[in-house]
This record gives structure tokens, sequence and C-alpha cells, in this order.
């Protein structure tokens, strides 16, 4: 990137939020500390009205904007594919935002990016997995529940506990929301247990919002996924698994944990991380005669119950 496309760029990064770090700048460009001064004073020097903090960063004084943007074709086409994930993967109130912003995106290209994204939208598609349930019909609250982390406000909601079958009321305070698995999750502190909870936001049969504020201040959801990762005991598996069934595992294995794997000739060295021992062996069963187990030796020992518990089931 030159220089003159990196001030450009340097000036929309300024005016995408209230402060940003001068280290935020260097990552993003790749270039060093200096250099970001530099431009930064060549910015101010052009007469766009930069504030530098000590010690906090850089910020455009209040009124200033740029005029209207131009996106690049490339930068049209990211927003186009965005559109077709959140199609799929969130709930209709968001994806009827995403559309409304979609629509104020293309309504500032030129005819010719138009044109192109036109063209270009019947080449992108998310296919759904076929084997998974269908979740066109999920209702996962994301627009109600981010509207109550902004605005700090309790949320009242039924909820089905799929581990158990019971169904409860709850009054939360809502800390994030997380997308794994093909499910949305939030991640709240429950005034019924008086501890942080995660929810499956499809479990949620009703929810209202409340006007009860919380004034209690809340980890990251980002340091609270750190932290349940770093408690959640994980226990390596490695196998040896032949080349041929490699193909029909699929995102299953990422599922189970997946890692890593390298190449040993006829076989593939797999090494996953799971919470569960006795899940994971479920998994193995899938193609567990095309596969050995080279470590622990305590899933050798589980997965020899399991086939016995199964014969004596079935004899």
């Amino acid at each position: 990137m030159n220089r003159i496309d990196r001030l450009s760029a340097i000036l929309v990064q300024l005016q995408s939020k209230r402060v940003v770090k001068a280290q935020e700048i260097a990552d993003r460009f790749n270039i060093s500390l200096r250099t970001v001064y530099r431009d930064v004073k060549a910015l101010d020097e052009a007469g766009v009205p930069v504030i530098g903090e000590a010690g906090m960063g850089y910020s455009i004084m209040e009124g200033y904007r740029l005029p209207p943007i131009m996106f690049t074709r490339e930068e049209a086409t990211a927003f186009l594919t965005a559109e077709k994930l959140v199609e799929k993967l969130t709930d209709v109130s968001t994806k009827n935002q995403y559309t409304s912003a979609m629509l104020k995106v293309k309504a500032v290209l030129r005819h010719a990016e138009k044109d192109y994204l036109q063209n270009m939208e019947q080449h992108i598609e998310v296919v759904e997995n076929p084997y998974l349930p269908n979740r066109s019909s999920e209702t996962a609250h994301l627009q109600n529940i981010l509207q109550c982390i902004s605005n700090k406000t309790v949320l009242q909601m039924d909820y089905f506990a799929n581990h158990n079958h019971q169904h409860s009321s709850r009054k939360v305070e809502p800390v994030g929301i997380y997308f794994q698995g093909e499910h949305w999750y939030m991640v709240a502190f429950c005034q019924l247990r008086n501890d942080y909870r995660t929810f499956k936001c499809s479990s949620i049969k009703k929810l209202a919002i409340t006007e009860i504020q919380f004034h209690q201040q809340h980890p990251s959801l980002k340091s609270f996924l750190n932290k349940v990762t770093k408690e959640r005991e994980l226990k390596k598996v490695v196998l040896l698994v032949d080349k041929s069934v490699l193909p029909f595992l699929g995102n299953q294995k990422y599922y189970s944990g997946f890692v890593s794997e390298k190449d040993t000739g006829a076989q593939m060295e797999m090494t996953f991380l799971t919470g569960s021992l006795k899940g994971f062996v479920r998994f193995f069963l899938m193609f567990g005669d095309y596969a050995d187990i080279v470590h622990p030796k305590e899933l050798k020992t589980l997965l020899h119950e399991v086939m016995d518990a199964v014969g004596k089931r079935n004899q």
C-alpha cells in the first residue's frame, strides 16, 4: 500500500471510534510507531483536526466528517459475502438490520460497482449442513440482547435447560454473545444463581426487556471465555487414522477438539483436545475400524467398555 492510500485508510480508522491507539494503527498496516507518528503529523498538516492524547492515542475533533465514502470493489464484495453469512447464521432481526445497512452501502457505490455486485451475488452462497437441524426458524433474540448490553438493562427470560429438561424463569445481566457449533450463546450474570452462566439462545422461549438497570461492572466477554477455557480440563488425544477415511470426518473433527495433523505415510497422525473422553469415544466409534489410538491408554479402556456394553445389549 502506498503512503497516500495508507493516509486515507488511517483517517477512516481514526473516525471509526473515539480513540485509536498508535499501536493499533501500526499493527493494522504493519508499520513502525515512528511511521505512525509521521503519518498522523502529515494528516494534521493537511488540515485534519487530529487530537493526540498522551498515553491514550489519537482522536478526531468532534464534528469533523469525511465526504461520502466510496468503497472499493473488493470491500463491497466482502460486504456481500458477510451478508450471505448473516442471512444463514443469525436471526431474523439481525438479518433485517444488516440488509438495511447493505442498502446504504450499495447506495454510495458507482454504477459499475453496483452492476458488479448484482452479478457477484449469484456466485456466493452459504449452504447449511443437511445433517444438522434446520435453523431457519430459530429465534436467537440477538438484537434485544445486544440492546440490553448497551443500555445495561436486566433481561427477564423463560429458559429451557436441555441438560435436565427443566423450564425456569430468570432475570439476567447480559455480558455478551458468541457463535459456536451452529448456535448462538449468551453469557450473563444470573440473578437466580448469583453467578455467571452460559445460555443457548435458541433455548430462550420468551424474552422481555425490563426497565431495571444494573450497575455491576462485568468482565469482558473475551476475558470470560479465556477464563473458562483455562479452567476447563482438556485431555490430549492422539490417533493414527487411515487416509482413506479422512474425507468422511468433515466438520465433526472440529466439534471433537481437532488441533493438528501430521502425515506419517499411509496414516495421518491427528491430535485432539477434548473435555470428555467418554464423549470422544462416541466420535471415535464412527471410524474406529480405520484408526489406532496412540494416546491416552484410558481412551482404549473406555472404548472396550462401550463396545462390551453394546455387545451385551444386542446379544
